[in-house]
């Protein structure tokens, strides 16, 4: 049973359909994504070319956590320069079933370390996918 409070406003709503699960396809109802999903190699996959659900996730996350930053960033007034956001993610048995975990390796080469930590750390508390997974997955932060 989830805890969770809806959102006061929604501001936008993203959509997408699988077919096959992963070893079909998915597409964004605007048709921006549009491509072939297989299984990895790893999970027993033929090693086909196409994306699977843990890119795609790891991928959403690296995004949306590199705009957090730029986020708290600009709220403390940090002038960063470049920043990548590198999302590891995982997955394998868990208790009965699967689960994944990840790792968040940002790259802030233009700050002192100890600033690009603090930035880090800040990010991953106002992140959604960081808010979404704390508590269920374990998730690493580091700068590299």
């Amino acid at each position: 049973m989830s805890t969770a409070a809806p959102l006061s406003k929604v501001l936008y709503t993203a959509t997408a359909t699988a077919i096959g699960g992963r070893n079909g396809s998915v597409k964004s109802d605007d048709g921006t994504i549009d491509m072939p999903v297989t299984m990895p190699k790893g999970l027993g996959g033929d090693g086909k070319p196409g994306t699977n659900p843990e890119q795609l996730f790891a991928s959403g996350y690296a995004a949306c956590f590199g705009s957090a930053l730029g986020f708290v960033a600009r709220a403390k007034s940090i002038q960063t320069g470049p920043v990548s956001i590198t999302a590891n993610v995982s997955i394998g048995p868990a208790g009965q079933g699967f689960g994944l975990q990840v790792e968040l390796v940002a790259s802030l080469p233009e700050l002192p370390r100890e600033t690009a930590q603090a930035l880090v750390e800040a990010a991953h508390q106002v992140c959604p996918y960081s808010n979404a997974t704390r508590g269920n997955i374990v998730v690493t932060l580091s700068v590299a």
